[in-house]
């Protein structure tokens, strides 16, 4: 299996993030990314490549065009206002509020951000572009014949919605890769997000089609980031009724619990009959991730990345999320290593 991997995901490291109240430390942090890299290698992994150079047209099939004019500009828009430190919104449009995009970058920041841990830096877009190159690069050495590939992606992306970032995500890896795979002739592409959190985002971009199949293994939003999507009676509207899935899963779920969901999960891709696959690859259901309540263990990586394969599909890879730092490397290389078992 090879890897797409660019160093430049490093130009993003914002100062800090508001947790429980407090300025903390990242979650997303540069280090997520190199132990990947250092488990992989250690696992026998030697295929690494870096991305080709992104073609925006897919970031339009996905985005709006306001939406990435913005996060091409913000950083230089907020340094041209006299502000320092990095970019954050301090307000946002709230119920019954109109919807109209300010002018001023503090209210372009809330208009555009879904929540507050997200900042924008000064390197941040080119992180940014990057992360969406190396997703656009593993689909197409799928889409050419590769029987699977991995994108690690950093920032993440199954946040981003059509236009609106948050949770650490900008644009939506995974929907980049949904787009390559369907540009090259796939008529049915499955995403499975196996994050902890919900993929808001990628739900938003997907609602109303038919060509992506959408499913989600996440924590129950009452209790869980993002809170406001993923609840199981959200199924698709129009064109897309019927291919949004999503399995809302309690506080403290186990592994048997988990993979119950899994399971339906997989033999509704099989159902549909997808071209392609491609993975929202989180591995924060881990038991001691810091900000999830899922209970599953090492080995429990290797198991389902087992069953993900017996699905036969060309699969596309894409690092979502994982903030057990220390142990993300296992935990990923223990999913792909399961795939290829």
């Amino acid at each position: 299996m090879k890897t797409v991997y660019s160093p430049d995901h490093r130009f993003h490291f914002p100062q800090g993030e508001l947790s429980g109240g407090a300025f903390v430390r990242p979650f997303e942090c540069p280090e997520r990314w190199q132990y990947i890299v250092d488990a992989l290698k250690g696992s026998g992994y030697t295929e690494f490549l870096n991305p080709d150079a992104l073609d925006e047209s897919y970031l339009l099939n996905i985005h709006s065009a306001g939406y990435l004019d913005f996060l091409k500009t913000a950083w230089s828009q907020w340094q041209q206002a006299g502000f320092s430190g990095d970019a954050l919104p301090t307000v946002f449009p709230a119920r019954r509020m109109q919807q109209r995009e300010p002018v001023d970058i503090d209210g372009r920041l809330g208009y555009y951000a879904m929540a507050l841990e997200t900042a924008i830096t000064e390197t941040t877009w080119k992180a940014v572009y990057s992360s969406a190159a190396c997703a656009q690069t593993a689909a197409r050495l799928v889409a050419e014949g590769d029987a699977c590939a991995f994108s690690l992606c950093r920032p993440p992306g199954h946040h981003a919605a059509y236009d609106l970032y948050g949770g650490y995500c900008f644009i939506n890896n995974a929907a980049v890769a949904a787009e390559v795979l369907l540009a090259a002739g796939k008529q049915r592409v499955s995403i499975l997000d196996v994050d902890f959190h919900h993929g808001n985002g990628t739900q938003d971009i997907f609602y109303q089609r038919n060509d992506v199949q959408f499913l989600s293994l996440h924590g129950e939003p009452k209790e869980a980031f993002p809170h406001f999507l993923g609840y199981a009676d959200e199924i698709g509207e129009g064109a897309g009724e019927g291919f949004n899935i999503n399995y809302p899963l309690p506080r403290g779920c186990p592994y048997q619990q988990w993979l119950t969901a899994l399971d339906d999960a997989l033999d509704k891709v099989n159902q549909y009959d997808a071209d392609a696959l491609v993975i929202s690859l989180g591995v924060d259901t881990f038991e001691k991730d810091p900000i999830s309540f899922f209970k599953l263990k090492q080995d429990d990586f290797y198991d389902y990345g087992a069953r993900i394969a017996q699905l036969n599909k060309p699969t596309v890879f894409v690092m979502e999320g994982g903030y057990a730092v220390e142990e993300i490397g296992v935990n990923t290389v223990n999913v792909l290593n399961g795939f290829l078992k």
